[in-house]
């Protein structure tokens, strides 16, 4: 028995990825930017991770669609570490 992900309308408050399927010829780049945008538009407490897999499922229909292909970037990122620290740490030797 899975588990059951969060409601499209939590997912996705404003709209944004709605939005972004909508538009016709849009580039990678751009879905890159609403992404972005949706992402500093979620609630705190919201596991953005979940929000993904449930705006994922929503537009499966949409697989070769460039936010499709965002999105399942930002899935893979999962528990990733990143690359260089910042601070004094970054540069220390």
């Amino acid at each position: 028995m899975g588990r059951k992900l969060m409601d499209i309308k939590q997912a996705d408050p404003k709209g944004l990825i709605r939005e972004s399927y909508r538009i016709e010829g849009i580039s990678l780049d751009e879905c890159r930017s609403i992404l972005m945008d949706w992402a500093l538009s979620l609630p705190v407490d919201c596991d953005t991770q979940e929000a993904i897999r449930t705006v994922l499922l929503a537009y499966e229909a949409a697989e070769d669609h460039p936010m499709s292909a965002v999105l399942a970037e930002g899935l893979g990122r999962e528990g990733q570490t990143p690359a260089r620290r910042g601070g004094w740490r970054g540069r220390r030797v």
